[in-house]
Protein backbone atom coordinates (compact mmCIF):
# COMPACT_ATOMS: atom_id res chain seq x y z
CA UNK A 1 0.00 0.00 0.00
CA UNK A 2 1.65 3.50 -0.95
CA UNK A 3 1.64 5.95 1.60
CA UNK A 4 1.22 9.75 0.68
CA UNK A 5 3.64 11.76 -0.15
CA UNK A 6 4.54 15.14 1.77
CA UNK A 7 3.74 16.75 -1.61
CA UNK A 8 -0.19 15.39 -1.31
CA UNK A 9 -0.24 15.51 2.13
CA UNK A 10 0.54 19.61 1.59
CA UNK A 11 -2.17 19.58 -0.82
CA UNK A 12 -4.80 17.63 1.63
CA UNK A 13 -3.77 19.83 4.40
CA UNK A 14 -4.76 23.22 2.07
CA UNK A 15 -7.95 21.51 0.68
CA UNK A 16 -9.11 20.90 4.31
CA UNK A 17 -8.32 24.56 5.31
CA UNK A 18 -11.07 25.73 3.03
CA UNK A 19 -7.98 26.77 -0.19
CA UNK A 20 -9.68 26.29 -3.31
CA UNK A 21 -6.95 28.16 -5.50
CA UNK A 22 -3.54 29.41 -5.32
CA UNK A 23 -1.69 31.75 -7.35
CA UNK A 24 1.84 30.88 -8.85
CA UNK A 25 4.14 29.89 -11.79
CA UNK A 26 5.52 26.42 -12.53
CA UNK A 27 9.11 25.69 -11.81
CA UNK A 28 11.88 23.16 -11.07
CA UNK A 29 11.87 23.72 -7.56
CA UNK A 30 8.27 23.43 -7.11
CA UNK A 31 7.24 21.08 -9.85
CA UNK A 32 7.25 18.11 -6.70
CA UNK A 33 4.17 20.28 -5.41
CA UNK A 34 3.02 21.27 -9.12
CA UNK A 35 2.37 17.32 -9.55
CA UNK A 36 0.01 16.58 -6.57
CA UNK A 37 -1.65 20.13 -7.28
CA UNK A 38 -2.69 18.48 -11.01
CA UNK A 39 -4.15 15.61 -9.21
CA UNK A 40 -6.24 17.38 -7.03
CA UNK A 41 -7.06 20.21 -9.80
CA UNK A 42 -11.06 19.51 -9.50
CA UNK A 43 -11.13 20.70 -5.45
CA UNK A 44 -7.84 23.49 -5.89
CA UNK A 45 -7.32 25.34 -8.91
CA UNK A 46 -3.60 26.97 -9.87
CA UNK A 47 -3.86 29.88 -11.23
CA UNK A 48 -0.92 30.47 -13.95
CA UNK A 49 0.26 34.23 -13.29
CA UNK A 50 2.78 35.88 -15.50
CA UNK A 51 5.08 37.33 -12.72
CA UNK A 52 5.18 36.06 -8.77
CA UNK A 53 4.67 39.51 -8.14
CA UNK A 54 1.12 39.69 -9.71
CA UNK A 55 0.53 36.13 -7.76
CA UNK A 56 1.23 37.76 -4.22
CA UNK A 57 -0.36 40.80 -5.22
CA UNK A 58 -3.91 38.76 -5.92
CA UNK A 59 -3.08 36.29 -3.03
CA UNK A 60 -3.32 39.96 -0.64
CA UNK A 61 -6.35 41.25 -2.60
CA UNK A 62 -8.13 37.99 -2.17
CA UNK A 63 -7.74 38.12 1.45
CA UNK A 64 -8.58 41.71 1.63
CA UNK A 65 -11.99 41.38 0.23
CA UNK A 66 -12.69 37.77 1.21
CA UNK A 67 -10.94 37.43 4.76
CA UNK A 68 -10.19 34.24 3.48
CA UNK A 69 -6.32 33.20 3.09
CA UNK A 70 -4.44 34.43 0.06
CA UNK A 71 -2.07 31.01 -0.99
CA UNK A 72 0.80 31.73 -3.83
CA UNK A 73 3.12 29.68 -5.28
CA UNK A 74 6.77 30.39 -6.47
CA UNK A 75 10.03 28.52 -6.64
CA UNK A 76 13.25 29.28 -5.28
CA UNK A 77 15.42 32.12 -6.33
CA UNK A 78 14.47 34.81 -8.44
CA UNK A 79 10.34 33.61 -8.00
CA UNK A 80 10.76 33.91 -4.64
CA UNK A 81 11.83 37.42 -4.53
CA UNK A 82 9.57 38.66 -6.96
CA UNK A 83 6.79 37.51 -4.07
CA UNK A 84 8.18 40.23 -1.88
CA UNK A 85 6.17 43.06 -2.90
CA UNK A 86 2.66 41.56 -2.68
CA UNK A 87 3.94 39.97 0.51
CA UNK A 88 4.40 43.32 2.03
CA UNK A 89 1.43 44.70 0.53
CA UNK A 90 -0.46 41.91 3.00
CA UNK A 91 2.08 42.49 5.57
CA UNK A 92 1.28 46.13 5.66
CA UNK A 93 -2.49 45.61 5.39
CA UNK A 94 -2.71 43.12 7.99
CA UNK A 95 -4.84 40.55 5.80
CA UNK A 96 -3.54 36.31 5.85
CA UNK A 97 -1.91 35.21 3.08
CA UNK A 98 0.68 31.78 2.69
CA UNK A 99 3.36 31.65 0.61
CA UNK A 100 4.75 28.59 -0.36
CA UNK A 101 8.17 28.66 -1.96
CA UNK A 102 10.35 26.39 -3.58
CA UNK A 103 14.33 25.49 -1.93
CA UNK A 104 17.22 23.77 -3.61
CA UNK A 105 17.37 20.30 -2.66
CA UNK A 106 18.11 19.38 1.31
CA UNK A 107 22.14 17.93 0.57
CA UNK A 108 22.69 21.13 -1.75
CA UNK A 109 21.54 23.99 1.03
CA UNK A 110 24.71 26.29 1.86
CA UNK A 111 26.26 25.12 -1.65
CA UNK A 112 25.80 28.47 -3.26
CA UNK A 113 24.03 25.96 -5.86
CA UNK A 114 22.29 26.97 -8.77
CA UNK A 115 19.23 29.88 -7.96
CA UNK A 116 19.78 29.21 -3.78
CA UNK A 117 18.99 32.20 -2.19
CA UNK A 118 19.02 32.52 1.81
CA UNK A 119 15.11 32.64 2.08
CA UNK A 120 14.85 32.41 5.40
CA UNK A 121 16.89 35.63 6.02
CA UNK A 122 14.77 37.11 2.91
CA UNK A 123 11.06 37.01 4.50
CA UNK A 124 12.17 37.33 7.58
CA UNK A 125 10.79 41.15 8.19
CA UNK A 126 7.86 40.44 5.88
CA UNK A 127 6.07 37.27 7.45
CA UNK A 128 4.38 36.37 10.81
CA UNK A 129 5.71 32.87 10.74
CA UNK A 130 8.87 31.61 8.26
CA UNK A 131 9.79 28.33 8.50
CA UNK A 132 12.14 25.96 6.28
CA UNK A 133 10.40 22.37 5.89
CA UNK A 134 13.19 19.46 6.58
CA UNK A 135 11.12 16.38 6.69
CA UNK A 136 8.36 14.85 5.27
CA UNK A 137 6.71 14.14 8.86
CA UNK A 138 7.48 18.14 9.98
CA UNK A 139 5.17 19.12 7.23
CA UNK A 140 1.54 18.54 8.18
CA UNK A 141 2.16 20.05 11.30
CA UNK A 142 4.07 23.04 10.02
CA UNK A 143 1.46 23.56 7.72
CA UNK A 144 -1.05 24.03 10.33
CA UNK A 145 0.61 26.46 11.95
CA UNK A 146 1.65 28.56 9.09
CA UNK A 147 -2.41 29.06 8.15
CA UNK A 148 -3.80 29.02 11.76
CA UNK A 149 -0.32 31.77 12.56
CA UNK A 150 -1.59 33.93 9.30
CA UNK A 151 -5.05 33.67 10.42
CA UNK A 152 -4.46 34.48 14.24
CA UNK A 153 -2.27 37.39 13.50
CA UNK A 154 -3.52 38.34 10.28
CA UNK A 155 -0.65 38.47 8.42
CA UNK A 156 1.88 36.55 6.17
CA UNK A 157 3.40 33.13 6.63
CA UNK A 158 5.93 31.50 4.53
CA UNK A 159 6.84 28.13 4.07
CA UNK A 160 10.34 27.46 2.03
CA UNK A 161 10.10 24.04 0.90
CA UNK A 162 13.31 22.12 -0.53
CA UNK A 163 12.48 20.34 -3.71
CA UNK A 164 13.13 16.79 -2.35
CA UNK A 165 10.71 16.73 0.49
CA UNK A 166 7.83 16.83 -1.78
CA UNK A 167 8.51 13.36 -2.75
CA UNK A 168 9.11 11.67 0.26
CA UNK A 169 6.62 9.16 1.60
CA UNK A 170 4.63 10.29 5.18
CA UNK A 171 5.79 7.67 7.82
CA UNK A 172 3.18 6.68 10.01
CA UNK A 173 4.87 8.82 13.12
CA UNK A 174 4.46 12.71 11.55
CA UNK A 175 2.59 14.74 13.64
CA UNK A 176 -0.73 15.25 13.59
CA UNK A 177 -3.08 18.63 14.76
CA UNK A 178 -5.69 20.43 13.76
CA UNK A 179 -6.76 22.23 10.26
CA UNK A 180 -8.71 25.00 12.79
CA UNK A 181 -7.87 28.31 14.53
CA UNK A 182 -10.31 29.85 17.74
CA UNK A 183 -11.14 33.43 17.51
CA UNK A 184 -11.22 35.54 20.74
CA UNK A 185 -13.95 38.23 21.65
CA UNK A 186 -12.08 40.97 22.78
CA UNK A 187 -14.71 43.59 25.03
CA UNK A 188 -13.20 46.78 26.62
CA UNK A 189 -13.43 46.91 30.96
CA UNK A 190 -16.65 48.07 32.04
CA UNK A 191 -14.42 51.34 33.80
CA UNK A 192 -13.34 52.59 30.97
CA UNK A 193 -16.22 52.44 28.84
CA UNK A 194 -18.21 54.45 31.83
CA UNK A 195 -15.02 57.23 30.88
CA UNK A 196 -15.87 57.10 27.61
CA UNK A 197 -19.43 57.39 28.11
CA UNK A 198 -18.76 60.83 30.56
CA UNK A 199 -17.00 61.90 27.23
CA UNK A 200 -19.06 61.75 24.96
CA UNK A 201 -22.17 62.84 26.93
CA UNK A 202 -19.83 66.57 27.39
CA UNK A 203 -18.90 66.68 23.44
CA UNK A 204 -20.20 69.45 21.71
CA UNK A 205 -18.27 69.43 18.14
CA UNK A 206 -17.72 65.65 18.13
CA UNK A 207 -15.81 64.03 15.36
CA UNK A 208 -16.05 60.30 14.29
CA UNK A 209 -12.35 58.81 12.39
CA UNK A 210 -13.94 55.47 10.93
CA UNK A 211 -11.03 52.89 9.76
CA UNK A 212 -10.72 49.62 8.07
CA UNK A 213 -11.86 48.37 11.45
CA UNK A 214 -14.98 49.72 11.52
CA UNK A 215 -15.96 47.72 8.28
CA UNK A 216 -17.96 45.27 9.04
CA UNK A 217 -19.70 47.18 11.97
CA UNK A 218 -21.41 49.75 9.66
CA UNK A 219 -24.72 49.69 11.45
CA UNK A 220 -23.47 50.09 14.59
CA UNK A 221 -21.56 53.05 13.14
CA UNK A 222 -24.47 55.03 12.01
CA UNK A 223 -25.92 54.67 15.08
CA UNK A 224 -23.76 55.40 17.20
CA UNK A 225 -22.83 58.36 15.17
CA UNK A 226 -26.15 59.66 14.97
CA UNK A 227 -27.35 59.64 18.61
CA UNK A 228 -24.01 61.48 19.02
CA UNK A 229 -24.92 63.92 16.20
CA UNK A 230 -21.36 63.58 15.07
CA UNK A 231 -20.20 63.13 11.41
CA UNK A 232 -18.33 60.37 10.29
CA UNK A 233 -15.14 60.57 8.29
CA UNK A 234 -13.45 57.85 6.58
CA UNK A 235 -9.89 56.47 6.49
CA UNK A 236 -8.99 55.96 2.46
CA UNK A 237 -9.24 51.98 3.36
CA UNK A 238 -12.69 52.48 4.75
CA UNK A 239 -14.27 53.65 1.71
CA UNK A 240 -17.39 52.12 1.59
CA UNK A 241 -18.15 51.42 4.97
CA UNK A 242 -21.02 53.55 4.76
CA UNK A 243 -22.36 55.20 1.48
CA UNK A 244 -20.09 58.40 0.53
CA UNK A 245 -23.52 60.33 0.32
CA UNK A 246 -24.88 59.30 3.31
CA UNK A 247 -26.09 62.26 5.54
CA UNK A 248 -23.46 61.86 8.33
CA UNK A 249 -20.31 60.62 5.91
CA UNK A 250 -18.19 63.72 4.90
CA UNK A 251 -15.87 61.32 2.57
CA UNK A 252 -11.91 61.37 3.24
CA UNK A 253 -9.38 63.11 4.97
CA UNK A 254 -5.66 64.24 4.34
CA UNK A 255 -4.53 64.94 1.37
CA UNK A 256 -7.34 62.93 -1.32
CA UNK A 257 -9.96 64.15 1.60
CA UNK A 258 -12.48 66.24 1.33
CA UNK A 259 -12.86 70.23 2.58
CA UNK A 260 -15.76 69.22 4.98
CA UNK A 261 -13.60 66.79 6.54
CA UNK A 262 -11.05 69.36 7.14
CA UNK A 263 -13.00 71.45 8.52
CA UNK A 264 -14.32 68.97 10.92
CA UNK A 265 -11.22 67.97 12.13
CA UNK A 266 -9.76 71.43 13.01
CA UNK A 267 -12.41 72.19 14.85
CA UNK A 268 -13.57 69.29 16.81
CA UNK A 269 -13.26 69.02 20.68
CA UNK A 270 -14.18 65.00 20.50
CA UNK A 271 -12.45 62.78 18.51
CA UNK A 272 -13.25 59.23 18.25
CA UNK A 273 -10.91 56.84 16.32
CA UNK A 274 -12.91 53.36 15.09
CA UNK A 275 -10.78 50.56 14.06
CA UNK A 276 -8.03 53.18 12.47
CA UNK A 277 -4.12 53.60 13.07
CA UNK A 278 -4.34 56.96 10.95
CA UNK A 279 -0.83 57.64 10.08
CA UNK A 280 -1.40 61.41 8.57
CA UNK A 281 -1.48 62.76 11.77
CA UNK A 282 -1.02 66.41 10.65
CA UNK A 283 -5.00 66.40 9.90
CA UNK A 284 -6.27 65.08 13.13
CA UNK A 285 -6.97 67.66 15.82
CA UNK A 286 -4.68 69.73 17.71
CA UNK A 287 -6.95 69.85 21.15
CA UNK A 288 -9.20 67.51 21.55
CA UNK A 289 -10.33 65.00 23.55
CA UNK A 290 -9.75 61.76 21.98
CA UNK A 291 -10.84 58.31 22.69
CA UNK A 292 -9.68 55.14 20.56
CA UNK A 293 -11.15 52.02 19.48
CA UNK A 294 -9.45 49.33 18.52
CA UNK A 295 -9.09 45.45 18.53
CA UNK A 296 -5.29 45.48 18.78
CA UNK A 297 -4.32 47.19 22.08
CA UNK A 298 -1.02 48.01 20.56
CA UNK A 299 -1.96 50.30 17.75
CA UNK A 300 -4.24 52.45 20.12
CA UNK A 301 -1.74 55.64 21.11
CA UNK A 302 0.82 54.74 18.31
CA UNK A 303 0.78 57.25 16.34
CA UNK A 304 -1.29 60.25 18.13
CA UNK A 305 -1.97 61.28 21.82
CA UNK A 306 -5.52 59.63 23.03
CA UNK A 307 -7.11 60.18 26.25
CA UNK A 308 -8.38 57.15 26.53
CA UNK A 309 -8.26 53.96 24.79
CA UNK A 310 -10.94 50.78 24.40
CA UNK A 311 -9.20 47.34 22.79
CA UNK A 312 -11.89 46.28 22.06
CA UNK A 313 -14.20 44.76 19.02
CA UNK A 314 -16.01 48.13 17.04
CA UNK A 315 -19.40 46.59 16.86
CA UNK A 316 -19.80 45.64 20.32
CA UNK A 317 -17.83 48.72 22.04
CA UNK A 318 -19.87 50.90 19.71
CA UNK A 319 -23.05 49.07 20.32
CA UNK A 320 -22.64 49.37 24.27
CA UNK A 321 -21.93 53.01 23.79
CA UNK A 322 -25.05 54.03 21.78
CA UNK A 323 -27.16 52.38 24.56
CA UNK A 324 -25.38 53.99 27.50
CA UNK A 325 -24.83 57.89 26.19
CA UNK A 326 -27.76 60.14 26.44
CA UNK A 327 -28.68 61.32 23.31
CA UNK A 328 -27.01 64.87 21.89
CA UNK A 329 -30.29 67.22 20.84
CA UNK A 330 -28.07 70.18 19.55
CA UNK A 331 -27.15 68.97 16.10
CA UNK A 332 -25.77 72.51 14.67
CA UNK A 333 -22.30 71.33 14.05
CA UNK A 334 -23.65 67.60 12.40
CA UNK A 335 -25.80 70.05 10.02
CA UNK A 336 -23.05 73.00 9.47
CA UNK A 337 -20.91 70.08 8.54
CA UNK A 338 -24.05 68.08 6.05
CA UNK A 339 -24.70 71.85 4.55
CA UNK A 340 -20.45 72.16 3.74
CA UNK A 341 -21.11 68.42 2.10
CA UNK A 342 -23.84 69.26 0.05
CA UNK A 343 -21.70 71.93 -1.75
CA UNK A 344 -18.77 70.16 -1.83
CA UNK A 345 -20.60 67.32 -3.98
CA UNK A 346 -22.02 70.48 -6.11
CA UNK A 347 -18.12 71.73 -6.44
CA UNK A 348 -17.36 68.04 -7.71
CA UNK A 349 -20.42 68.07 -10.41
CA UNK A 350 -19.20 70.64 -11.73
CA UNK A 351 -15.75 69.13 -12.28
CA UNK A 352 -17.01 65.78 -13.83
CA UNK A 353 -19.06 67.83 -16.20
CA UNK A 354 -16.38 69.57 -17.79
CA UNK A 355 -16.25 69.65 -21.38
CA UNK A 356 -12.40 69.51 -22.28
CA UNK A 357 -9.70 68.06 -24.67
CA UNK A 358 -8.05 65.99 -23.78
CA UNK A 359 -10.51 65.06 -21.04
CA UNK A 360 -10.72 65.55 -17.85
CA UNK A 361 -10.13 62.20 -15.89
CA UNK A 362 -13.13 63.21 -13.09
CA UNK A 363 -15.44 62.64 -16.79
CA UNK A 364 -14.04 59.21 -16.45
CA UNK A 365 -15.08 58.44 -12.66
CA UNK A 366 -18.70 59.59 -13.63
CA UNK A 367 -19.03 57.31 -16.41
CA UNK A 368 -17.99 54.40 -14.87
CA UNK A 369 -20.29 55.22 -11.80
CA UNK A 370 -23.33 55.17 -14.27
CA UNK A 371 -22.34 51.59 -15.63
CA UNK A 372 -21.58 50.33 -11.83
CA UNK A 373 -23.66 47.97 -9.97
CA UNK A 374 -24.24 48.73 -6.57
CA UNK A 375 -22.40 45.14 -5.77
CA UNK A 376 -19.61 45.95 -8.00
CA UNK A 377 -16.07 45.45 -6.67
CA UNK A 378 -13.06 48.47 -7.49
CA UNK A 379 -10.03 47.45 -7.16
CA UNK A 380 -8.37 50.74 -7.64
CA UNK A 381 -4.44 51.34 -8.18
CA UNK A 382 -1.74 53.91 -6.61
CA UNK A 383 -1.58 57.42 -8.14
CA UNK A 384 -3.60 59.62 -8.95
CA UNK A 385 -6.33 56.92 -9.99
CA UNK A 386 -6.62 56.93 -5.77
CA UNK A 387 -7.28 60.70 -5.51
CA UNK A 388 -10.14 60.48 -8.09
CA UNK A 389 -12.09 57.06 -7.19
CA UNK A 390 -11.71 58.64 -4.01
CA UNK A 391 -13.40 61.77 -4.48
CA UNK A 392 -15.45 61.15 -7.12
CA UNK A 393 -16.71 57.55 -7.16
CA UNK A 394 -19.67 57.41 -5.24
CA UNK A 395 -19.50 54.39 -2.91
CA UNK A 396 -22.91 52.47 -1.84
CA UNK A 397 -22.55 49.18 -1.54
CA UNK A 398 -19.52 48.27 -3.85
CA UNK A 399 -16.31 46.68 -2.21
CA UNK A 400 -13.35 48.61 -2.43
CA UNK A 401 -9.74 47.07 -2.98
CA UNK A 402 -6.25 49.13 -2.46
CA UNK A 403 -2.67 48.94 -1.40
CA UNK A 404 -3.40 51.11 1.54
CA UNK A 405 -0.09 51.29 3.74
CA UNK A 406 2.10 49.99 0.98
CA UNK A 407 0.57 51.63 -1.58
CA UNK A 408 2.73 49.90 -4.70
CA UNK A 409 1.81 50.77 -8.11
CA UNK A 410 0.62 48.13 -9.88
CA UNK A 411 -1.74 46.60 -7.30
CA UNK A 412 -5.00 47.11 -9.47
CA UNK A 413 -5.27 44.51 -12.33
CA UNK A 414 -3.93 41.73 -10.05
CA UNK A 415 -6.55 42.97 -7.63
CA UNK A 416 -9.12 42.55 -10.31
CA UNK A 417 -8.19 39.40 -11.11
CA UNK A 418 -8.59 38.55 -7.27
CA UNK A 419 -11.97 39.66 -7.58
CA UNK A 420 -13.70 38.08 -10.05
CA UNK A 421 -12.35 34.33 -8.73
CA UNK A 422 -13.83 35.33 -5.72
CA UNK A 423 -16.70 36.14 -6.81
CA UNK A 424 -17.72 35.63 -10.76
CA UNK A 425 -21.15 36.90 -10.03
CA UNK A 426 -20.06 40.20 -9.04
CA UNK A 427 -18.90 43.26 -11.78
CA UNK A 428 -15.01 43.98 -11.33
CA UNK A 429 -13.53 46.92 -12.40
CA UNK A 430 -9.55 47.94 -12.34
CA UNK A 431 -9.29 51.21 -12.51
CA UNK A 432 -5.39 51.85 -13.22
CA UNK A 433 -3.39 55.25 -14.10
CA UNK A 434 -0.57 53.99 -17.05
CA UNK A 435 2.13 53.81 -14.93
CA UNK A 436 0.66 51.41 -12.57
CA UNK A 437 -0.79 49.48 -15.05
CA UNK A 438 2.33 49.38 -17.20
CA UNK A 439 4.05 47.27 -14.37
CA UNK A 440 1.54 44.22 -14.27
CA UNK A 441 -0.37 44.58 -17.59
CA UNK A 442 1.21 41.25 -18.36
CA UNK A 443 -1.34 39.70 -16.47
CA UNK A 444 -3.98 40.67 -18.53
CA UNK A 445 -3.33 37.51 -20.71
CA UNK A 446 -4.17 35.57 -17.23
CA UNK A 447 -7.79 37.28 -17.26
CA UNK A 448 -8.41 36.43 -20.85
CA UNK A 449 -6.63 32.70 -20.26
CA UNK A 450 -9.44 31.77 -17.00
CA UNK A 451 -12.34 33.80 -18.89
CA UNK A 452 -12.22 36.47 -16.27
CA UNK A 453 -14.99 39.28 -17.78
CA UNK A 454 -12.93 42.11 -15.99
CA UNK A 455 -13.27 45.54 -16.64
CA UNK A 456 -10.06 47.59 -17.07
CA UNK A 457 -9.44 51.24 -17.04
CA UNK A 458 -6.93 52.94 -17.88
CA UNK A 459 -6.04 56.52 -17.39
CA UNK A 460 -3.85 57.25 -19.81
CA UNK A 461 -2.16 60.56 -19.55
CA UNK A 462 2.06 59.28 -21.02
CA UNK A 463 3.00 60.43 -17.31
CA UNK A 464 3.80 59.30 -14.07
CA UNK A 465 1.19 62.18 -13.00
CA UNK A 466 1.25 62.59 -9.00
CA UNK A 467 4.86 62.39 -9.01
CA UNK A 468 5.24 65.36 -11.43
CA UNK A 469 2.59 66.95 -9.15
CA UNK A 470 5.35 66.30 -6.18
CA UNK A 471 8.14 67.77 -7.99
CA UNK A 472 6.06 71.06 -9.05
CA UNK A 473 5.15 71.37 -5.45
CA UNK A 474 8.54 70.99 -3.90
CA UNK A 475 9.63 73.73 -6.46
CA UNK A 476 11.47 70.93 -8.61
CA UNK A 477 10.84 71.14 -12.32
CA UNK A 478 8.97 68.14 -13.82
CA UNK A 479 11.87 65.41 -14.30
CA UNK A 480 12.21 61.39 -15.52
CA UNK A 481 8.09 61.55 -15.17
CA UNK A 482 6.94 61.24 -18.92
CA UNK A 483 5.91 57.76 -20.17
CA UNK A 484 5.65 56.60 -23.66
CA UNK A 485 2.77 53.97 -23.79
CA UNK A 486 1.52 51.74 -26.31
CA UNK A 487 -1.98 51.73 -27.39
CA UNK A 488 -3.46 49.69 -24.25
CA UNK A 489 -6.59 49.08 -26.35
CA UNK A 490 -4.73 46.91 -29.03
CA UNK A 491 -2.47 45.24 -26.71
CA UNK A 492 -5.95 43.96 -24.91
CA UNK A 493 -7.17 42.69 -28.78
CA UNK A 494 -3.34 41.09 -28.73
CA UNK A 495 -3.74 39.33 -25.66
CA UNK A 496 -7.00 37.81 -26.78
CA UNK A 497 -9.52 40.59 -25.00
CA UNK A 498 -11.50 43.55 -26.16
CA UNK A 499 -9.74 46.92 -26.49
CA UNK A 500 -11.75 50.23 -26.59
CA UNK A 501 -9.34 53.77 -27.22
CA UNK A 502 -11.46 56.68 -26.33
CA UNK A 503 -10.00 60.60 -27.12
CA UNK A 504 -13.46 62.24 -27.00
CA UNK A 505 -15.89 62.78 -24.71
CA UNK A 506 -18.82 61.36 -27.17
CA UNK A 507 -17.09 58.24 -27.19
CA UNK A 508 -16.65 57.58 -23.66
CA UNK A 509 -19.86 56.76 -21.95
CA UNK A 510 -20.95 54.23 -25.27
CA UNK A 511 -17.36 52.60 -24.50
CA UNK A 512 -18.35 51.70 -21.01
CA UNK A 513 -21.80 50.69 -22.24
CA UNK A 514 -20.21 48.23 -24.35
CA UNK A 515 -17.80 46.33 -22.38
CA UNK A 516 -20.28 46.25 -19.53
CA UNK A 517 -22.49 44.48 -21.90
CA UNK A 518 -19.48 41.91 -23.83
CA UNK A 519 -18.98 39.92 -20.58
CA UNK A 520 -15.44 39.87 -21.53
CA UNK A 521 -12.15 40.58 -20.44
CA UNK A 522 -11.75 44.50 -21.78
CA UNK A 523 -9.66 46.95 -21.52
CA UNK A 524 -10.66 50.75 -22.05
CA UNK A 525 -8.18 53.41 -22.61
CA UNK A 526 -9.12 56.64 -21.89
CA UNK A 527 -6.72 59.73 -23.09
CA UNK A 528 -6.75 62.67 -20.43
CA UNK A 529 -5.20 65.49 -19.80
CA UNK A 530 -1.65 65.49 -18.20
CA UNK A 531 -1.99 68.62 -16.41
CA UNK A 532 -5.04 67.56 -14.31
CA UNK A 533 -3.17 68.32 -11.21
CA UNK A 534 -4.41 65.90 -7.77
CA UNK A 535 -5.31 68.79 -5.76
CA UNK A 536 -5.73 68.77 -1.75
CA UNK A 537 -8.66 69.79 -0.40
CA UNK A 538 -6.67 72.10 1.64
CA UNK A 539 -3.48 73.66 0.19
CA UNK A 540 -0.99 74.91 2.51
CA UNK A 541 1.45 78.11 2.11
CA UNK A 542 4.26 75.42 1.65
CA UNK A 543 2.32 73.89 -1.55
CA UNK A 544 1.81 77.30 -2.55
CA UNK A 545 5.57 78.84 -2.07
CA UNK A 546 7.07 75.77 -3.88
CA UNK A 547 4.43 75.59 -7.25
CA UNK A 548 5.26 79.02 -7.17
CA UNK A 549 8.99 78.32 -7.40
CA UNK A 550 7.98 75.77 -10.02
CA UNK A 551 6.36 78.09 -12.62
CA UNK A 552 9.06 80.86 -12.56
CA UNK A 553 11.91 78.27 -13.10
CA UNK A 554 9.61 77.08 -16.00
CA UNK A 555 9.54 79.95 -17.24
CA UNK A 556 13.10 80.27 -17.19
CA UNK A 557 13.57 77.43 -18.89
CA UNK A 558 11.09 77.91 -21.66
CA UNK A 559 12.92 81.83 -21.98
CA UNK A 560 9.85 83.21 -21.41
CA UNK A 561 11.41 85.44 -18.33
CA UNK A 562 14.72 86.51 -18.10
CA UNK A 563 16.96 88.28 -14.84
CA UNK A 564 17.09 91.54 -14.97
CA UNK A 565 20.22 93.87 -16.43
CA UNK A 566 23.13 94.08 -13.67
Amino acid sequence: MFRKTAGEALVDLLIEWGVDHIYGMPGDSINSVIEPLRKARDKIKFIQVRHEEAGALAAAAYAKLTGKLGVCLSIAGPGAIHLLNGLYDAKLDRVPVLAITGQVESDLLGTDYFQEVNLDRLFDDVAVYNQRIMSAEQLPAVVNQAIRTAYVKKGVSVLTIPDDIPTFELEKKALVTSTSYSVSEISPPLSELEKAREILDQAKRPVILAGKGAQHASDALISFADKLASPIVLSLPAKGTIPDEHPLCLGGLGLIGTSPAYHAMQTADTLIMVGTSFPFTGFLPEDANTIQIDIDPAQIGKRYPVDLGLAGEAGKTLSWLTEKIKRHEDRSYLEEHQKMMKEWWERLKKQEEQEASPMKPQTVIKALQKIAHDDAILSVDVGNVTVLVARHFRMTRQKFIISSWLATLGCGLPGAIAAKIAHPERQVFAICGDGGFGMTMNDFVTAVKYDLPIIVVVLNNHKIAMIKFEQEVKGNLEYGTNLHNPNFARYAEACGGVGFRVEKSEDLLPAFMQAKELNKPCIIDVVVDPDEAPMPSHITYAQMSGYARHMIKALFEQGKLELPPL
